[in-house]
């Protein structure tokens, strides 16, 4: 535990912005995988709520911005592949 004044703010604020980024991840997660099993119905608007919560948590530093790319792009091939 910290013992310095500053060093306990920071704990604090670290605390805050995990647990706003954990919140941003799970968003993320639960909307690729409602993308995911819609399977071979994938609706659009399944896909770009997926593609928002993406795009979103990587503008806010959650995952690298090729990390995302790389999310959207498979969730697209997972898509075609199963609607075909």
């Amino acid at each position: 535990m910290p013992i310095i004044k500053s060093a306990k703010k920071a704990l604090r604020g670290s605390k805050r912005k995990r647990a706003v980024n954990d919140r941003r991840r799970r968003t993320m997660r639960t909307a690729v995988k409602t993308a995911r099993q819609a399977g071979p119905a994938v609706t659009p608007k399944d896909l770009s709520a997926a593609f928002q919560a993406i795009d979103k948590a990587a503008k806010r530093g959650v995952i690298k911005k090729n990390t995302a790319a790389r999310k959207k792009s498979r969730l697209v091939k997972a898509s075609r592949k199963q609607s075909a």
